[in-house]
């Protein structure tokens, strides 16, 4: 299961668990860092493991933390984890264990994506979940913000590296 389509992806999805706060964040700034490189050959998309708020844009505090970064988060809407996400997509980003075990157990027989933790995947070891910001303080939203830039840094370098 757990196979990558191709050595150099082509394809991401961030995953969080109502897909408002910390993976509309990831795809945001993954969006920004491509385009300040004019990379135009890569997808994106964002989903939740349990949304009940699809269709709804990002937490107002995830959208003005990024705004305040340059990072326009308001066009984003939440959806959920379909099946075909596993296919259409060659690495699916977990923000945390909870969400990729998840992704395991919704994962298809004919997956080909590659699951893993977004942290891991992008090389940030300080720790291996993002933590979700929505019960706390405005700190909370600046620290995913931070990790998540670092993190999608170190993942476009990465495919420029490969690519």
């Amino acid at each position: 299961m757990n196979n990558k389509k191709s050595p150099s992806p082509t394809s991401f999805l961030f995953v969080c668990t109502g897909n408002i706060c910390r993976s509309p964040t990831a795809e945001g700034l993954f969006e920004r860092a491509l385009a300040e490189r004019g990379i135009t050959q890569i997808t994106h998309d964002s989903a939740g493991v349990n949304s009940g708020l699809v269709g709804h844009p990002p937490d107002p505090r995830s959208q003005a933390t990024a705004a305040a970064h340059g990072t326009p988060l308001h066009h984003l809407r939440a959806r959920n984890v379909r099946p075909s996400d596993f296919t259409e997509f060659d690495v699916i980003l977990a923000m945390d264990e909870t969400h990729l075990n998840a992704l395991k157990r919704m994962q298809p027989a004919n997956s080909t994506a590659l699951i893993s933790l977004h942290l891991a995947y992008c090389n940030i070891s300080e720790r291996p979940d993002v933590p979700d910001p929505y019960f706390g303080t405005q700190a909370d939203f600046d620290y995913v913000y931070d990790v998540l830039e670092r993190a999608n840094e170190n993942l476009v370098e990465r495919l420029q590296v490969k690519g």
